[in-house]
């Protein structure tokens, strides 16, 4: 029987199948993907084969090839990855500047992450109803900066609804990652897009203006007009995954782009002659946020990097 995996709670995993039913499943035996170490070898929106034994119980036997996944390290196990969802048509990070704070290397980071695996990536941002003058005018820099690198920027307001109907046009009959730190609105969003769905909400944290987990697993939730949102736990930080150093540059657009007239091939934009990279980040022509962002990147080999909240 084949079915869509919609929902993961660690030891369980609810699988819509083909024909409409809802069953909840068990992973066969010491299930493990060839070539993926993860902490959760079956993600939702995967597509799977499940068998039901003599007592009732299903369980997932194969997965089928994936078309792509969002994929960050353990933020428990070294050499472990966590896979947040797969096979999507795009993500929405979900970002603010203030209350909780969103910040840059977040943002890039996820954003390399999903360049990597051909994720395209919406930035949502929340909030804007309680920014200050400062905070909104750092806001329309941010915005100005990814939509000058070629990524869409929405603003909205989820407490109000305000902005919130021109997404719905954007996430009509695609499946849509929504990601982002704790706090930053996500549960609140979908509340408004699907009100049935009824998540659970939870007010910002005063004493450190974070946010708190109110999502505890992956769930995939369907749009009222077609389409489908995964709504995941808000996340602290994203350490990258089998990312090589040799490919990082391809996943930064603008810093792609500029290494074509570097001098030597192979340049890391850290210390080499002729570096066409480094002469953009003092030109003013690539930002200095999304190149200290890469540094970092680079830096991740040296062992628990990962752990560190970015």
């Amino acid at each position: 029987m084949k079915g869509l995996v919609i929902k993961n709670t660690g030891s369980w995993y609810t699988v819509k199948t083909d024909d409409g039913k809802v069953i909840e499943s068990k992973i066969k035996g010491n299930f493990r993907l060839k070539g993926i170490r993860s902490t959760n070898p079956v993600a939702v929106g995967d597509r799977v084969e499940i068998v039901t034994n003599q007592e009732g119980t299903a369980f997932i036997t194969s997965i089928d090839d994936r078309r792509n996944y969002i994929v960050r390290k353990s933020p428990n196990l070294s050499k472990q990855s966590h896979i947040l969802a797969a096979n999507l048509d795009q993500a929405f990070l979900i970002v603010t500047v203030s209350h909780p704070q969103t910040s840059t290397t977040f943002i890039d980071r996820f954003l390399a992450g999903a360049e990597a695996y051909r994720v395209p990536v919406v930035l949502v941002f929340n909030k804007r109803d309680i920014l200050d003058e400062d905070e909104q005018r750092y806001q329309q820099m941010m915005m100005t900066l990814y939509k000058t690198i070629g990524y869409d920027c929405c603003e909205i307001c989820a407490a109000t609804g305000e902005g919130v109907d021109e997404l719905r046009p954007l996430l009509a009959d695609k499946v849509t990652l929504f990601s982002g730190n704790s706090g930053v609105g996500k549960s609140t969003l979908i509340n408004i897009l699907i009100p049935e769905a009824q998540q659970r909400t939870a007010e910002i944290s005063d004493a450190h203006d974070t946010g708190m987990h109110t999502t505890t697993f992956s769930e995939m939730l369907e749009l009222p007009n077609g389409g489908y949102v995964i709504d995941t736990p808000g996340i602290k930080g994203f350490g990258t995954f089998d990312i090589e150093k040799e490919e990082l540059t391809s996943y930064f657009r603008e810093i792609f782009e500029f290494s074509k007239e570097c001098k030597f091939s192979n340049c890391t934009h850290t210390h080499e002659p002729g570096c066409a990279v480094r002469k953009a980040v003092e030109d003013h022509f690539i930002a200095e946020s999304r190149y200290q962002s890469y540094l970092s990147m680079l830096e991740d080999k040296e062992e628990n990097k990962y752990r560190e909240a970015f």
